[in-house]
């Protein structure tokens, strides 16, 4: 469920969007008339129509799930808070601007910024924050620890590489689908590898167990 809920913004993002794909028309006028802003709308067609539709729909499903974590838990996460300002200020960018470059460089910006946490929290504070959430669960050698949070790091950084690949080098219709289906598949694959090598160098609670 908390991957699903995770995952909110990205399937309202890909629904919003497909959704305007099938209804050109009536979606490139919903834009020209409310969310033009102040510059001239000629240079909105239906594909930025339907990207502009989906930012925003993103960016009220972000501010949703803030709302219910609060209500959940009284607390939002940073990392969190930090998705939401990047959806707000990049998201904003391409409706003001009628520019779908901001919104494809959000994806790549998170990732970096997850990349950039696990490798300076460790670097600078000597904290492995990969280990701090898991280690309630399994019991792994300092060694491996380190490994996993490098792992983990790099993953983020190559795949905000890759999305901005996919997004400078194909079509918007394309990107759409790789940020929907791509990005979850290889975080996906890459967690079930990950579980296939710590399996082999967890500690057990009891010697001879």
């Amino acid at each position: 469920m908390k991957f699903l809920f995770d995952l909110l913004p990205v399937i309202f993002f890909f629904a919003a969007y497909w959704l305007a794909r099938f209804f050109p028309d009536g979606s490139l006028a919903l834009v020209r008339d409310n969310l033009g802003g102040w510059t001239n709308t000629s240079d909105i067609d239906a594909e930025l129509a339907a990207i502009m539709i989906a930012t925003f729909v993103t960016i009220l499903a972000t501010a949703l799930q803030i709302v219910i974590t609060w209500v959940k838990r009284h607390k939002i996460d940073r990392m969190l808070w930090a998705t939401f300002l990047i959806v707000a200020l990049l998201g904003g960018l391409t409706i003001v601007l009628h520019n779908e470059r901001f919104i494809q460089w959000k994806p790549t910006v998170l990732y970096w910024l997850i990349g950039g946490v696990l490798l300076g929290s460790n670097a600078l504070f000597r904290r492995n924050l990969m280990r701090r959430m898991l280690e309630s669960q399994i019991r792994l050698p300092d060694v491996i620890w380190s490994r996993v949070n490098l792992a983990w790091a790099l993953f983020f950084i190559a795949l905000g590489v890759l999305n901005l690949y996919v997004a400078f080098h194909y079509s918007k219709d394309a990107w759409v689908n790789f940020k929907m289906f791509g990005c979850t598949a290889l975080v996906l694959v890459f967690s079930v590898a990950q579980g296939f090598y710590l399996s082999k160098h967890i500690i057990d609670d009891e010697p001879g167990a």
